[in-house]
């Protein structure tokens, strides 16, 4: 294993490297990406009534095709969307991209924790990521060095998942709502010792009761001391996620909502 300063010296200069050299890269190149697609956004109803929020168009792209390009330039060619609700709508992306579908048979029964455990066998260096997310600059790369959680800054009340960090921005602690913290917010990156670890305790105790509710996210935030993250910082106004309606209209106000629901 390379030390971080190691690993981000020769990443500077990867285009550069002789063969030898390279190999010390490759531990840490990443996979794969799972985009997980198979929600139903109650949030987001009337609209996600008759599309799927990841299919939605802001600023002029739909949000999962963003995502998937990004992605591709950075590099990533193996892309895992997983899908549920509504699946026949994201079939083209399987012809338009190239990217793999799975489908998610349990996704009207369970949280994204049946997501996960759908693109079990896929799950390396993964990057974790949402249909529904837009960031305004490309967030990936195709080699990382740790898993992480992306975060952004929430300034006042907040109903997120807020981080507490070590000196080394080690997660110690992840508790919903706050003041002034910094959360999870967008994409996550797993690699390889992460995804073996959150896959035993998923497996464990995927049938237990209550199980079926949790988002991936708390079953990690119970179980942080064996499934170790740092968080990876983002500047304000990077990554955006929309809950709701207004939230959406607020970052693209020539979104027309009567395009994709009468009722709205």
């Amino acid at each position: 294993m390379l030390s971080e300063e190691a690993f981000q010296t020769l990443y500077a200069r990867k285009d550069q490297l002789e063969p030898a050299e390279f190999s010390a890269l490759e531990p840490y190149k990443v996979d794969n990406a799972i985009i997980m697609a198979a929600g139903k956004a109650t949030r987001f109803y009337p609209i996600s009534l008759h599309t799927p929020k990841g299919l939605l168009k802001v600023r002029g792209e739909v949000l999962i095709e963003r995502q998937i390009r990004q992605l591709q330039e950075a590099g990533i060619e193996h892309i895992i969307v997983v899908v549920g609700y509504k699946k026949e709508q994201f079939a083209y992306l399987a012809d338009a991209y190239g990217v793999e579908l799975l489908e998610n048979t349990e996704y009207e029964q369970r949280n994204n924790n049946s997501t996960i455990m759908c693109a079990a066998p896929y799950l390396g260096n993964s990057f974790i990521c949402s249909s529904d997310n837009y960031f305004v600059e490309n967030p990936f790369e195709p080699y990382v060095y740790d898993s992480y959680y992306a975060a952004v800054y929430a300034e006042g009340e907040t109903g997120e998942y807020c981080l507490t960090v070590d000196n080394d921005d080690r997660i110690i602690d992840v508790h919903v709502g706050g003041r002034d913290a910094w959360v999870m917010m967008g994409h996550a990156y797993w690699n390889r010792d992460y995804s073996a670890s959150f896959l035993r305790i998923l497996r464990e105790g995927y049938m237990e009761p209550g199980a079926a509710d949790l988002l991936w996210e708390d079953i990690y935030r119970q179980h942080l001391e064996e499934l170790p993250m740092v968080m990876r910082r983002y500047r304000e106004g990077l990554i955006w996620e929309f809950d709701a309606l207004q939230e959406l209209l607020v970052f693209d106000p020539a979104f027309n909502p009567s395009l994709y629901a009468d009722d709205v």
